[in-house]
């Protein structure tokens, strides 16, 4: 077992370049409901830049920076991965993943939705190609939380052994022992 350790209390915020800061501000506020909160106008050895800061329930953010210089800001902007494995998840309810559908489909916004059993998400790109997914937890997933963390290790060591039994009993669609 290893000593518990000192870790951080929450994520403070996840950066990405943004190649255009209004769809990104109409995207973030008016579709998945984020505030922006906080507006830095900056200038580095890279040049002028702008970072802007949307904020979650617990005051984490996702923040996005461009740059004044068209050629800089495409040189670090990304192009988003078509995989939906890249992705960033945000807890949600209910009611919150309801309203986000329903203003995505009424901006032309597509969404796609799966139930993964420990959770049902909501999946969505941003104006840059950024899977977002909204997430809302299983109650029984959270109630079997504590086995999950408890056998986290072993269950990590038996996959990377060549064991790829599954073991999500909550999902549907997948035997389990």
């Amino acid at each position: 077992m290893i000593a518990p350790i000192s870790r951080p209390g929450r994520l403070h915020h996840h950066a990405f370049v943004s190649r255009d800061q209004e769809a990104t501000r109409r995207f973030y506020e008016e579709i998945v409901g984020l505030p922006l909160v906080a507006t830095w106008c900056e200038e580095n050895e890279a040049g002028a830049y702008c970072h802007t800061f949307y904020e979650l329930a617990d005051g984490s953010c996702l923040a996005f920076f461009q740059f004044a210089d068209a050629a800089l800001n495409e040189s670090h902007a990304k192009l988003a991965s078509p995989s939906p494995f890249d992705h960033v998840a945000l807890a949600a309810t209910d009611a919150i993943l309801a309203d986000v559908t329903r203003r995505a489909e009424g901006a032309g916004v597509a969404t796609f939705a799966i139930d993964h059993g420990y959770c049902r998400s909501l999946y969505l790109r941003d104006p840059d190609g950024l899977v977002v997914e909204l997430t809302v937890d299983d109650p029984r997933a959270l109630a079997e939380a504590p086995a999950r963390r408890a056998s986290a290790r072993a269950d990590l060591a038996r996959w990377l052994a060549g064991d790829r039994t599954p073991i999500n009993a909550l999902r549907g669609d997948e035997a389990a022992p």
